[in-house]
């Protein structure tokens, strides 16, 4: 009788065999177990523990076995009188060269660019080869992956090992720690082991030497890109069930095998390596230092990549995607990923035939999130090799010199969106994607103006009648079709919200109902409940508490010492009276709650910050003035900043965010993240997209108009 083993170990060898065709226990050093029988394995070498140099972080004899077969003649010009002698002076001049390249550079960028070592150069990766490129293709496949078991891989301490790590041609870029909930362990103790166990400060572990840290269980996945010891910070790797968190079960195997039988595999692992895995440099604009973040794809944002291309490629330009991503989804990483991927894409067909150019000239991105503008500008310009390929749209004459000088990529805002149907509509002999940030918005002020006015429909006012998200649909619909732009453009539409009309024009059709009714469907999803499951977002509504039943609370709890009933039931008495949604009472409440609860509980280290959103441009310029006069009443050190679109006017003179805020419209992200300002009051801004880890706590002053449906519970 054979029994499982469901122990760590047996997850290591099902992983090896399958990765290799060994279970890589008994791997001799300097020798490659390329041996494929008797379980045949995907392309991957099995290493030696004993091989792994600890000092270098880098698996020698793979990297020059690799040197060897690829670049005899550099290497032999190495001069190693022996490869396998760790104390020969030129193979550690060498080793060090290539390590000290990898810390200061991210292996990333080594395997991408290669490492010069005095006059010679080494390529360390050969990617994939364009279409009839018979070399290319043939030095691809002298690459060397390969994965070793029982790495052990600390300098000071021998019997520290990890689980697994995966090199390409020597080096490193990733590893593993396996647990089994059978064994009563599951993928957070991986992830416990990796901040408690494994030192940032040892030489495979620091910043940008692996490309990539998997805690893996039979059941989920977590990656981190950066180990901190306890502020490492790991995210779900995982497919999603039942539109939540999780994987969905796998009747052939675990529910994690994808990991090692579609992502990691050669081809696979190779186009992330090309097209996604990137260290970005940001610069923190409160102090003016730049700071690195490594970047791994989550896997719905490989997904999501992967399919559109796919289906662009089998169908070319010309279709409609919605992709459905709620916020906490990574959209601008996604977004920047498929703009610069659509880019040298081409049809399915013959390399020789002439008609099987690029299927785009070029791909404009569209957002109506200002702040959004410059963020997905500066991702797409990081991910792109040549920063000149990509153009800013800000004036009138932009878009069309852009496209003259064949930009390939153009970032645009919603306000340029006549210019941008216009100029698509005349270039009958080029093809264009175009990307759509937040589909479904134009929520009111200039942005609903100009949509509507380039669409050919009036706008309407901000604070009634038909909604403006259901007239720019419709009348994008109809100029769709009038202009018959179909033919030449694809359209690629992001929203976390999509309404009736958003599906009808950008999604899928399903079969008819029993009723023949049509209803459609989106290309590709990340709903908020997953994004709530996997803690990227927080359910407002979960802790949604109405004013007047707030104040039917007497909480008695150590953190909440009986609230001042005196002044909570004046409060309350004076409201519920009053019957009317008084700003000055509603001001007191907000304002004393967010002191009461929040900075003196000290929550997010004494830092956080509040968000309150209006109905209207009139209604958060009315709560600005009464959240500063009574913040000055109460001799708060805080004040308040308010963010609406345009010029509004009131009391006769007209009114912006410039003017009552005392600084620039552009400088209101970063503002907002320094003292004194802790309040941030929006009418049509910053309610889609905005990353912002300080905020806290969130208010809204009132529904919204009853001619509108609810945008919350769609009521």
């Amino acid at each position: 009788m054979t029994t499982t083993d469901t122990s760590e170990k047996g997850l290591e060898s099902l992983i090896m065999r399958h990765m290799t065709g060994v279970d890589g226990l008994a791997v001799a050093p300097n020798t490659a177990a390329e041996v494929r029988a008797p379980y045949g394995g995907t392309g991957y070498i099995a290493g030696s523990a004993q091989d792994y140099d600890r000092a270098h972080a880098l698996d020698v004899p793979q990297l020059f076995a690799f040197l060897r077969a690829t670049q005899p003649d550099a290497f032999r010009k190495l001069a190693l009188a022996d490869a396998n002698d760790a104390r020969d002076i030129n193979r550690l001049k060498f080793l060090a060269r290539l390590s000290a390249e990898i810390g200061k550079r991210g292996v990333i960028d080594v395997l991408r660019k290669g490492v010069a070592h005095g006059p010679l150069h080494f390529d360390l990766f050969y990617g994939t080869a364009s279409k009839g490129n018979a070399r290319a293709a043939a030095r691809h496949a002298q690459n060397r992956f390969s994965i070793t078991r029982q790495l052990a891989y600390s300098i000071d301490e021998t019997r520290r090992a990890l689980d697994l790590c995966l090199f390409i041609n020597g080096l490193p870029i990733a590893t593993f720690e396996l647990k089994n909930s059978l064994t009563k362990q599951t993928v957070e103790d991986a992830v416990e082991q990796y901040r408690r166990d494994r030192n940032p400060r040892e030489r495979l572990f620091e910043f940008g030497r692996c490309v990539v840290h998997f805690a893996v269980d039979e059941s989920e996945v977590r990656m981190c890109t950066e180990l901190r010891g306890r502020g490492s910070w790991f995210l779900p790797f995982n497919k999603g069930h039942h539109d939540g968190a999780g994987n969905p079960p796998n009747p052939h195997g675990l529910k994690t095998d994808y990991l090692w039988r579609e992502v990691l595999t050669p081809a696979g692992l190779t186009n992330i390596l090309e097209n996604y895995a990137q260290i970005v440099e940001e610069k923190d604009p409160r102090t003016g230092r730049k700071k690195r973040r490594q970047v791994w794809p989550r896997y719905h944002q490989l997904r999501l990549v992967r399919q559109a291309l796919a289906d662009v490629r089998a169908h070319g330009a010309g279709r409609r995607y919605l992709i459905q991503h709620s916020a906490g989804s990574g959209k601008s990483n996604s977004i920047a990923w498929l703009a610069h991927q659509l880019i040298g894409l081409q049809r399915d067909g013959d390399p020789a035939d002439q008609a099987n150019r690029e299927v785009f000239d070029s791909v404009i991105v569209v957002t109506d999130r200002r702040l959004l503008d410059d963020q997905i500008q500066t991702t797409i310009r990081q991910f792109m090799q040549v920063g000149a390929t990509v153009g800013h749209a800000e004036r009138a004459g932009d878009l069309r010199r852009f496209i003259e000088q064949g930009r390939k990529i153009i970032v645009s805002t919603v306000q340029k969106f006549p210019f941008i149907l216009d100029e698509i509509a005349i270039e009958s002999g080029r093809t264009f994607a175009i990307i759509i940030d937040e589909a479904h918005s134009s929520q009111g002020g200039k942005t609903s103006a100009a949509m509507s006015q380039a669409l050919g429909a009036p706008a309407e006012d901000d604070d009634a009648g038909p909604d403006p998200e259901d007239t720019v649909n419709a009348a994008l619909e109809k100029r769709m079709a009038a202009r018959k732009m179909l033919a030449n453009a694809s359209y690629f539409a992001f929203t976390a919200t999509p309404k009736n009309k958003t599906l009808e024009m950008f999604g899928e059709p399903l079969p008819p109902d029993a009723a023949g009714r049509v209803r459609h469907r989106p290309f590709h999803s990340y709903t908020m409940k997953q994004a709530v499951e996997e803690g990227f977002i927080l359910d407002v509504l979960k802790a949604y508490t109405p004013v007047d039943s707030y104040y039917r609370l007497v909480r008695k709890s150590e953190d909440d010492p009986e609230f001042d009933t005196r002044k909570a039931n004046t409060k309350l008495r004076r409201y519920v009276e009053s019957h009317v949604h008084a700003i000055r009472l509603k001001t007191e409440i907000m304002v004393d709650h967010f002191h009461a609860q929040v900075l003196a509980a000290g929550k997010i280290g004494g830092q956080a910050r509040a968000m309150v959103v209006t109905s209207g441009i009139e209604r958060a310029i009315q709560y600005f003035h009464a959240f500063q006069a009574y913040l000055r009443e109460r001799k708060s050190p805080y004040q308040a900043i308010v963010a609406f679109s345009g010029e509004h006017e009131v009391g006769g003179a007209k009114v912006s965010e410039a003017s009552l805020n005392g600084f620039a419209s552009g400088d209101i992200a970063r503002q907002i993240r320094t003292d004194p300002y802790r309040f941030l009051i929006c009418a049509d801004k910053f309610q889609t997209g905005y990353d912002e880890p300080l905020l806290h706590t969130m208010s809204w002053t009132s529904c919204w108009p009853a001619s509108r449906r609810c945008r919350r519970c769609r009521g």
